[in-house]
């Protein structure tokens, strides 16, 4: 198991778009992949309806926390991703 705290950084948090980008990263890789934010919500990131129940803000951090075969390159991915802006 792997983990890694990453800053939200595109400017309207996880909304509908950006919570796709986020479950069509994860989707590719075999591993479970979640996050959990500063209220100890947890969310599975290969799930749109529980990234946006997070209900995560600009500027928050959260935890991506990858567990299986492929997690090293899954957590590489997504963390990549986050600090990207997720697309926008």
């Amino acid at each position: 198991m792997v983990s890694k705290k990453v800053k939200i950084a595109n400017a309207t948090g996880l909304h509908l778009r950006p919570a796709g980008v986020l479950c069509e990263t994860a989707m590719k890789y075999k591993s479970k992949i979640c996050f959990n934010t500063d209220n100890h919500y947890e969310a599975n990131a290969k799930s749109v309806l529980s990234v946006l129940g997070a209900c995560v803000k600009s500027g928050e951090e959260i935890v991506i926390t990858c567990e299986g075969e492929d997690e090293e390159e899954a957590l590489e991915d997504i963390v990549s991703s986050i600090e990207g802006g997720l697309g926008e």
